[in-house]
């Protein structure tokens, strides 16, 4: 009978049909069809049968029911996941807080060198000495830093907002309290910056992003209040890379001023090239995954990654909740005892903070210490700083200290923990995604956080478990190896120390080492046990008193004046 018919009847019978057809197709794939299933199990290496996609398929569709549920409410920024990260091997005991104060040496006596510029390299003891003396009050060293600040950020592009108003009134509130015979600690007075993942209320806190250019956070991070109350001075917001990624942000690149065509390397990009340059005494960072060691090899400073919750991260950016750091970044290994000191310690804010000890003895002697380091890694670093780094370890050996051979953890798959970062990243940013605003970044290539964020949607929750149950074999095995030792001499980057030791919580100072053959900084990373960040930065400054790398300054940027005596 349908062969009887007239073609434009046929027609009619075939739209129908097809009609009838997509309706009930549609009915039946709410969200996707079992081809789309079949076809996406090569994403992850699962391969099941028919009968087994047709018994899956109603619970992925209840899955996606609930996604969409979940996503008709909001988050805020500020919420973190209930299942909280652990950094502690088993039957490990966090060392006690103790009140003791840290010891960093007796104040030194200087006099105001002819060129006022000189100060602005000062180190922090130097800064200290000469406020306490009021040989220069915290106003005039806060205009110092902020002229200069005006100066070369057209040069570096490391600021992101000047807090001027703000830093001269904490300026004259420390000048009145020194007045007053009230002096804070060795920050009074002293002028800072923070990495612009940090918020501080009544300013702008943008993560680099162009989405977040205006965003404005109505509270201060705990980190600017403690260091509002040790008397540190805020002058500047400084770059970060794009929502922690690299040197590049929205308004630029942040140049490094050894070298301002090449980029200050991220993503406490800002941080680095301000401190190197004298543009502040010192500044904050934040490190996921070599966020504070790489800016600070890049650009000649001393660099301090704490343990794992060692320093509150509430009011600041998350890129991924189990592996994100805190710390200072200053001209010496001391600057970042002292500056650790104002910031460490146990916020009810932050459910990762924890109450650990901390005791920075300037008269240690290092050859007290138990001094390990990877012989191998060293051994086969052919480049410059591999040079740089095998003259340290014999300079040493010069000294006295005894260095044991130490191999790190190897049989990990060490190419499937970056997904730990990733996830957490991806639900951090999950509107920005999923809104489109993840477009609007300006960076947008295969290695962009844009990018990034877009592909943590295809991480597996499983793999994102799994990953993390060998991270806690890899603690187990890290602490077994550094137990015997109180430090661990590493490159800073090579071989899989940066990644192991990020996720296994450990802390690092990084130190430079001289340059290489374009004249451009080196660094090696002295590594150390949980919660023993005092053992390593007295070795960082052991070293820097019996070296003169640290005290080297960007000739751009540094106009030579008198010498302190």
């Amino acid at each position: 009978m349908f062969f009887k018919l007239s073609f434009n009847q046929k027609l009619c019978y075939l739209l129908i049909i097809i009609f009838i057809f997509i309706s009930c197709k549609s009915a039946g794939d709410k969200f996707f069809s079992k081809r789309h299933i079949r076809k996406s199990q090569s994403l992850i290496g699962v391969n099941f049968n028919k009968k087994e996609l047709d018994t899956l398929y109603p619970y992925l569709q209840r899955n996606r029911a609930g996604y969409d549920s979940m996503r008709n409410f909001s988050l805020s920024y500020d919420q973190i996941p209930s299942l909280l990260f652990n950094p502690h091997p088993i039957k490990f005991n966090i060392p006690k807080n103790k009140e003791i104060k840290s010891n960093f040496g007796n104040i030194q006596k200087l006099r105001l060198p002819k060129n006022l510029d000189e100060i602005a390299f000062y180190t922090l003891p130097q800064l200290h000495a000469l406020i306490k003396s009021k040989k220069i009050t915290s106003l005039e060293l806060t205009k110092l830093y902020i002229k200069r600040l005006k100066q070369h950020n057209s040069s570096l592009f490391c600021v992101i907002n000047l807090t001027e108003d703000l830093a001269l009134k904490q300026a004259k509130r420390a000048d009145s309290l020194l007045k007053n015979g009230i002096i804070l600690g060795p920050l009074h007075g002293i002028p800072y910056g923070l990495k612009d993942l940090i918020s501080v209320e009544g300013y702008p806190t943008t993560w680099g992003a162009y989405p977040y250019k205006n965003q404005r956070i109505n509270k201060t991070a705990t980190i600017a209040r403690e260091l509002e109350r040790s008397g540190a001075v805020l002058v500047a917001k400084l770059v970060s890379g794009s929502l922690a990624r690299g040197d590049v942000w929205f308004g630029g690149m942040t140049r490094n001023p050894w070298d301002p065509k090449q980029g200050a390397s991220g993503s406490s990009a800002g941080s680095g090239s301000a401190t190197a340059a004298g543009l502040v005494g010192f500044s904050i960072g934040t490190e996921t995954l070599g966020s504070i060691v790489s800016p600070s090899t890049r650009n000649g400073i001393t660099g301090l990654r704490p343990t794992y919750g060692r320093v509150s991260r509430n009011g600041i950016m998350s890129l991924s909740w189990s592996m994100d750091k805190v710390g200072p970044m200053c001209r010496s290994a001391i600057g970042c005892a002292i500056v650790f000191e104002a910031i460490y310690g146990k916020d009810p804010l932050d459910p990762t903070s924890v109450d650990a000890s901390y005791f920075f003895n300037i008269k240690s002697k290092p050859e007290k210490y138990k001094i390990g380091y990877l012989k191998d890694l060293i051994e086969k670093d052919t480049t410059d700083s591999g040079d740089n780094i095998r003259d340290v370890i014999k300079l040493l050996k010069q000294k006295g200290i005894s260095l044991l051979p130490i191999n790190l953890p190897k049989d990990y798959p060490f190419k499937v923990f970056d997904i730990i970062l990733r996830s957490e990243s991806g639900a951090y940013f999950d509107e920005l995604v999923r809104s489109g605003k993840v477009d609007n970044m300006v960076q947008q290539n295969q290695k962009s956080r844009a990018n990034s964020l877009r592909q943590s949607r295809f991480i597996p929750a499983v793999e994102y478990i799994q990953a993390n149950r060998f991270r806690s074999k890899l603690i187990e095995e890290m602490h077994s190896i550094m137990k015997e030792i109180d430090v661990l001499i590493s490159p800073t980057s090579g071989g899989n120390q940066l990644m192991i030791t990020n996720l296994t919580g450990h802390p690092v100072v990084c130190v430079p080492t001289g340059f290489d053959s374009e004249n451009h900084p080196t660094s090696i990373s002295f590594l150390g046990n949980l919660y023993q960040e005092e053992k390593i930065l007295e070795f960082a400054n052991f070293f820097q008193k019996i070296t003169n790398h640290h005290l080297k300054y960007p000739p751009l940027y540094y106009r030579i004046g008198e010498s302190v005596n």
